[in-house]
């Protein structure tokens, strides 16, 4: 009994301490001069349906909810959103070669089609970001013409991922 007293104690804590220890938060002021709508036409339909669905991972500002101020929790989130940027960032987007450009708005149309995006552990406590089957038709239908658009204006060849 006394081992578990002390095993208590010691996660209590550790728990205390890492409360200390928080990521930096994914909130820029800055302007985005490489922001996706920058060099593609980005509807305010469009531009409200990743505000609320998409943006917090993939971009560079999130909209923490009150329990990132919870640890170990604030770890995991910022896990998810640098892993989210990593994949896609609508803030960098124009930084990416045009082949992944290209690329990346058939994985929005893929992922979203699918429902894999929003994730499902965030439109559990964000659901306002769950899409309608509409919202879903707007985002596809705006990634199918901004792939339309690249074909038009580049090379084949550019679109191709180079490995």
């Amino acid at each position: 009994m006394k081992t578990f007293k002390i095993v208590l104690i010691s996660l209590l804590v550790i728990l205390i301490v890492i409360q200390f220890f928080h990521p930096a938060k994914n909130i820029s002021n800055a302007p985005t001069p490489n922001d996706i709508s920058v060099a593609y036409n980005e509807p305010e339909n469009v531009r409200t349906i990743l505000k609320k669905a998409c943006n917090d991972c993939h971009s560079n500002n999130t909209r923490y909810p009150w329990y990132n101020n919870i640890q170990p929790v604030a770890w995991w989130l910022d896990n998810h959103v640098q892993e989210g940027k990593h994949g896609l960032n609508f803030n960098e987007f124009t930084t990416y070669r045009i082949s992944k450009q290209y690329h990346r708005m058939q994985d929005i149309i893929d992922e979203v089609k699918e429902g894999d995006m929003p994730l499902g552990s965030y439109t559990i406590v964000h659901t306002d970001a769950r899409l309608t089957d509409q919202e879903k038709e707007t985002l596809i239908n705006w990634a199918k013409s901004i792939r339309s658009e690249m074909k038009a204006k580049y090379p084949a060849d550019s679109l191709v991922r180079k490995k």
